[in-house]
């Protein structure tokens, strides 16, 4: 198979494969568990189908809209993502940037590669911060504190993270672990692949997580990273720690990881500001639902009060229309950038999310809207399965 010139999120993915050791290809791609919810995600979305109308004046069409307090060119912005610094040279401070020239905002994860004051340098947009709450909570504070110098008016506090999913994938890689067996797998690994030991692990140095170099006595040892970050990981936070972080951070607050109409309705009580609806791209628990299909319930019960994004599945600008007709304002991607990143660098990423504005601008189109705003369930093909439909017939 060649892909001279990668087009979908599919194309970027194979190439991605092809250019990255495969412990971290893997770490990418996988889920937690067997990865049933994984796949449902991607699956949900392929679903659920358009209604197509024709003759509607569609001559002029805008996919701007506003997310998080910030205008973005359409409702996508680019979700964090773990070790992005090592899908590709500086990962994060390239894909700020491709962010920046589509009009998208970008989001530096904790334990990204890169820190924050070289985002904000690479970078001349404003971006969003994610935030793991760590048991340490005078360094959480030291984190706010520098996400709000380097500029940042959102943050993104993952909810759904008290301790990391089984992921098989990264045990089998060795990934999860230290020791001679890891370090064979690993290296086995990195030398069927010497353009990235060259492009990143030595012209892309270092390749630790650049917001925590502070707080980690190993600061250049990986592995010394990974075990802080585990250890560091509080499966001791409430609702009440929620009300603790809106009381030091003074900006837009956005929790990430709500798949409950439940705790959609507490993160309203709390103050938040938004909500993603996700379930962390079945990385976490395996066997729950796909965001897709728990999105509508939680709109209907909270979109009035707060901004609700949507990530896990997203795969073209189709399934952007799709989560904003159930009921989403803007959606976050991260498989999919990571993957154009890999593949392409910030071309790549910059040539992708194009591609998506311009399947949105279709789908717009073709469903006879002109305006973000107007993107409704109405727009959605509400035709009965034909088993129902028989079903009801003999009633």
């Amino acid at each position: 198979m060649t892909l001279d010139y990668p087009v979908t999120a599919d194309d970027y993915q194979v190439l991605a494969r092809r250019k990255l050791p495969r412990f971290l290809a893997d770490y990418l791609d996988g889920g937690a568990g067997a990865e049933h919810t994984l796949q449902a995600n991607v699956r949900a979305w392929q679903n659920i189908t358009l209604r197509q109308r024709v003759l509607v004046d569609v001559d002029t069409i805008d996919t701007r809209a506003r997310l998080g307090g910030h205008d973005c060119s359409m409702p996508l912005a680019l979700a964090p993502l773990g070790l992005a610094g090592m899908m590709a040279r500086r990962g994060e401070t390239g894909a700020a940037r491709a962010a920046s020239t589509a009009g998208v905002p970008f989001t530096l994860s904790t334990v990204g590669i890169c820190p924050l004051d070289e985002v904000q340098t690479a970078s001349d947009a404003p971006f969003w911060f994610q935030l793991y709450m760590l048991r340490d909570r005078a360094y959480v504070q030291t984190l706010l504190r520098k996400a709000e110098a380097a500029g940042c008016q959102t943050l993104i506090f993952t909810i759904d993270l008290p301790v990391p999913g089984p992921r098989h994938r990264d045990t089998r890689n060795g990934l999860n672990s230290t020791g001679l067996r890891s370090a064979g797998l690993k290296a086995e690994q990195l030398l069927t692949r010497p353009g990235w030991l060259w492009n990143i692990a030595i012209r892309g140095r270092p390749l630790t997580f650049g917001n925590l170099s502070e707080a980690v006595p190993e600061a250049r040892n990986l592995d010394a990273f990974k075990h802080w970050v585990d250890t560091q990981f509080d499966a001791s936070v409430t609702w009440q720690t929620i009300a603790w972080l809106r009381d030091h951070w003074p900006g837009k607050l956005i929790l990430k990881g709500v798949l409950d109409r439940d705790d959609a309705l507490a993160a309203v009580q709390v103050g938040a500001d938004g909500i993603v609806v996700s379930n962390h791209g079945g990385r976490q628990l395996d066997g729950v639902a796909a965001t897709a299909s728990k999105l509508p319930e939680i709109a209907a019960a909270v979109g009035a009060s707060l901004e609700i994004l949507v990530d896990g599945g997203i795969r073209s600008g189709i399934d952007v229309f799709r989560a904003l007709a159930l009921g989403a304002d803007g959606v976050m991607i991260g498989r999919p950038w990571a993957w154009a990143l890999a593949a392409g660098g910030e071309a790549g990423l910059t040539r992708l999310l194009h591609s998506w504005q311009q399947e949105l601008k279709l789908a717009m189109m073709l469903t006879g809207v002109t305006r973000i705003a107007e993107i409704s369930a109405a727009h959605l093909d509400h035709t009965l399965p034909s088993e129902l439909i028989q079903a009801g017939e003999q009633q």
